[in-house]
Formats: C-alpha cells, sequence, structure tokens
C-alpha cells in the first residue's frame, strides 16, 4: 500500500506495480473497465494483486467475484471475452481503468454494457 501526493507522476511497470497500489481491507481494488475503440465503459469490477498478474500474464481479463470468493474469467463460460490492452492507476493509486478488446456484450444480463438501461436521472 501507497499514498502518493496528487502531483506525483506514477509509472508503473512489470517490476513495481505491486508496491504501487492501494488496496482496502480485503485485499481488493476496482477496476473500471473501458472498450479501447468506443471508450465506452463497460463494467466495474474487483481485482486483487493474482487477479491482475493473471490478466497481465494471459491478456485475458481476470477479476474477484467477492460472492462466489473465486477469480473468474471474463467470457470463460459466456464467450463473451475480454483481451487486456492497457491497465492504468488512477491519481492515488486506488482503482485501476482496464482498456479492452470486447467480445460480445460485457454484462451477464446481455446488455452491452452493465449500465445500459439503468440511468438515474438527474433531474
Amino acid at each position: 500500500m501507497s499514498t502518493h501526493d496528487s502531483t506525483t507522476q506514477v509509472d508503473a511497470d512489470p517490476d513495481n506495480w505491486r508496491e504501487l497500489i492501494t488496496v482496502n481491507p480485503d485485499g481488493l481494488i476496482p477496476v473500471i473497465v473501458q472498450e479501447v475503440t468506443t471508450r465506452e465503459v463497460l463494467m466495474m469490477a474487483w481485482m486483487d494483486t493474482e487477479a491482475i498478474e493473471r490478466s497481465l500474464s494471459t491478456g485475458a481479463a481476470v477479476y474477484w467475484s467477492r460472492s462466489r470468493q473465486e477469480y473468474w474469467v471474463k467470457g470463460e463460460t459466456s464467450g463473451h471475452t475480454q483481451k487486456v490492452i492497457s491497465l492504468s492507476l488512477d491519481c492515488d493509486a486506488d482503482a485501476l481503468l482496464m482498456e479492452v478488446e470486447q467480445t460480445g456484450p460485457a454484462c451477464h444480463t446481455q446488455t452491452p454494457t452493465c449500465f445500459t438501461g439503468r440511468t438515474i436521472s438527474a433531474n
């Protein structure tokens, strides 16, 4: 775990990213998943260091399921896969942005994103 000054440039690499990220008490960090071509936000999920390592080494998005208490590879059963293109830290190193190439719907409800049709009106 670490704390970063908001003006500090943080460059993570395969050797130091574990030292840079800040996880919650459960050892998890939220990841926002974005389609690399359309820039559309697809979903939000949770990862731990093992899920990050698996995603980076295989190129397939791997997440931690808090409800099932197990790892899951996106698309393993549905075929709606996510190919990892990049992974970035936010300014506090307590959230991740994963850019992916999405195949098929991103949501388990078969909608394009986990946010499709779920707008809360601001009016």
